[in-house]
């Protein structure tokens, strides 16, 4: 179930999308309100960055990745192979292929999780299906992924094992993991240097 306040800040958004969709293209298909709450409130159309990662990584080829972001934003970072449909152009003729098909597993992402999940609003009001939303957006993937935390000696064995599947996904995307022994090793490995003893003057003459 979702938190409160974020509930809330859905059904606000939600009370537009039912608004911003023409009538004339919903008609057959519209969700009531509470239709779509009871689908948001269980979180069904949410993907984690975990998920994502174990399915690119083994290549899964009905994954469609969708970066709703402008394409200013998109030009400067995007994921691997996701085209951009911006939100504000997701109604238009030529996307409609993309978002409203049964082949591909549409992963809607932005920055956050407001716009796509805007974006996934709108396809399930239109009555089209897998379209689903990265939980977080990329800074959660960024924070997940990509620079995973390292966790305490004394967290679960759960734990250490994701963090230790997020590491290796984290090198696979090029991130910058860190490693808690990185730096002990260096330090433990640098050689002892043995300064050789001087040579004393041999003290007398002939």
């Amino acid at each position: 179930m979702l938190p409160l306040k974020r509930l809330t800040a859905i059904l606000f958004g939600l009370g537009l999308v039912i608004a911003f969709v023409p009538e004339n293209t919903t008609k057959q298909y519209k969700l009531t309100a509470g239709e779509m709450l009871t689908e948001i409130q269980f979180g069904t159309e949410m993907v984690s960055s975990d998920e994502l990662a174990d399915w690119l990584i083994n290549k899964d080829p009905s994954i469609q990745l969708i970066d709703i972001r402008t394409p200013k934003e998109y030009e400067q970072f995007h994921l691997d192979n996701a085209i951009n449909i911006p939100l504000n152009q997701i109604l238009e003729d030529e996307w409609v292929d993309y978002v409203d098909q049964g082949i591909k597993m549409n992963i809607f992402y932005s920055n956050g999780t407001t716009l796509s999940h805007e974006a996934w609003m709108i396809t399930r009001q239109l009555g089209y299906e897998n379209n689903y939303v990265l939980q977080g957006g990329l800074n959660y993937w960024t924070e997940t992924i990509l620079n995973p935390s390292i966790p305490s000696p004394y967290s679960a064995d759960d734990e250490i094992a994701k963090y230790e599947f997020r590491k290796g996904a984290s090198q696979y995307f090029g991130g910058d993991v860190k490693s808690s022994t990185s730096q002990s090793k260096s330090k433990a490995s640098k050689p002892k240097i043995k300064r050789k003893k001087k040579k004393k003057a041999p003290q007398g003459g002939c």
